[in-house]
């Protein structure tokens, strides 16, 4: 029988849990427009591609400062601040479509400008959960961010179908743009949340010195290393599902509307498992949760690859997006837990070339794949790289199969 999950007991997580989903629906439905617009603009996958090449170097460039400003800095001022970045690259997406003035290099520099917002947004928003929630509901509050996201890439990608078929990209964007409003609001509404702050000393040198520390410290947790590891790789081998505006058009030969619950399938397996989850608040044996749920992601991307049959290929993307939604919650529950709060905003900056890296690298790989080898080829071998990484890392680190998830953590040991 479910109940409400514990992390909803506490106001200022419900109150950001709220405003994420809202604005999840409208940041997935453009997500999945853009890629549909640019197969519009241009008929060579790899032109999708280079959205995946913009974002990496935005991320590369400043995730380890954003996650800096994350441990200085008032992770909800931040946050205030990249909602309405983001709001603004929408309304721009949405002007310049509406008036049939917008070219690929618009798409790529205003994807390049939320991007770089993006790597400031991510490790203030991950950095902020633990001041939100007492240890003990994290894994649940992990859940339900994963939920929030994964409702939004429900009910985005539907309504991405939808809105093109019968109103046109242009107001896809313009939602969007509204829906941040949401998480705004939530933010002002929390109040000050207080957090543990990592240096008082300003400077470029001690800056660098503080990105070093961070640095060093994720060098010598093979906990969390490996973890952010196994992520980049995996990420960078499955992610030709931006392919699929492609592979929906000129393989399966269907229409918006099914393109877009195609684009769905993912966050519908992924919701149903994150419910399950946040239910808990002690999950055990994590290492092995964890990969098993990566091996499990790369056979449905397999699945999908060598399939033609619509119900097949949903059922291998919803499969593929329930084993992801557990390695999701359990990274996030395994690195949090392992990072003192004064260094979560520099771990999640560094994780998050790691998990926003391999994607983006790897749309870049699908692509190239795909415009010689043909796109199916790019998703299927890309799942057979998932499952090879997992044997790899497991043996490299089997500190990683090992943890349980009750083992005293380098958090709480600092903090006693």
């Amino acid at each position: 029988m479910l109940h409400l999950p514990p992390a909803l007991r506490h106001r200022r997580f419900t109150l950001i849990w709220l405003g994420l989903i809202i604005s999840q629906v409208g940041s997935q439905m453009q997500q999945w427009v853009l890629f549909w617009h640019i197969s519009q603009l241009s008929r060579a996958p790899i032109a999708v591609s280079v959205v995946g090449g913009v974002r990496f170097v935005a991320v590369l460039a400043f995730s380890l400062v954003g996650g800096l400003v994350a441990d200085r800095y008032d992770r909800r001022g931040i946050l205030f601040l990249t909602q309405s970045i983001s709001l603004l690259v929408a309304l721009g997406l949405g002007i310049l479509t509406l008036f049939h003035v917008i070219q690929l290099w618009h798409i790529y520099l205003l994807t390049a400008i939320q991007a770089s917002a993006i790597a400031f947004d991510l490790p203030a928003r991950q950095s902020l959960v633990p001041n939100l929630v007492p240890r003990e509901d994290l894994p649940s509050a992990f859940s339900l961010q994963s939920i929030a996201f994964s409702t939004g890439a429900i009910a985005g990608p539907a309504l991405s179908g939808i809105v093109i078929g019968y109103w046109g990209t242009a107001y896809a964007y313009l939602i969007n743009a509204v829906s941040f409003l949401a998480v705004i609001f939530a933010l002002l509404l929390m109040g000050k949340v207080p957090q543990q702050q990592s240096s008082s000393q300003k400077g470029l040198k001690a800056a660098l010195a503080d990105i070093r520390i961070g640095i060093h410290f994720i060098r010598h947790q093979p906990l969390i290393l490996s973890s952010m590891i196994l992520d980049f790789f995996a990420t960078f081998f499955a992610s030709a599902n931006t392919l699929l505006p492609y592979f929906s058009q000129y393989v399966l030969h269907i229409g918006e509307v099914a393109y877009g619950w195609l684009a769905a399938a993912m966050s519908i397996g992924s919701v149903i498992v994150g419910l399950v989850i946040s239910q808990f608040n002690n999950v055990r044996r994590q290492g092995l949760l964890l990969t098993g749920s990566v091996v499990v992601f790369g056979l449905a991307t397999i699945l999908f690859g060598v399939s033609r049959l619509y119900a097949v290929i949903f059922f291998a993307l919803a499969l593929a997006g329930a084993a992801d939604s557990v390695s999701t919650i359990i990274r996030n529950t395994i690195r949090n837990l392992n990072t003192p709060d004064s260094l979560r905003g520099r771990m999640t900056g560094v994780n998050q070339i790691f998990f926003m890296g391999g994607p983006q690298l790897g749309e870049v790989e699908a692509g190239a794949a795909a415009q010689a080898f043909g796109v199916p080829f790019a998703i299927f071998s890309g799942g057979i790289g998932v499952i090879l990484i997992v044997a790899l890392i497991a043996v490299r680190w089997p500190v990683l199969l090992r943890y349980n998830g009750d083992e005293p953590s380098i958090a709480s040991v600092l903090a006693d």
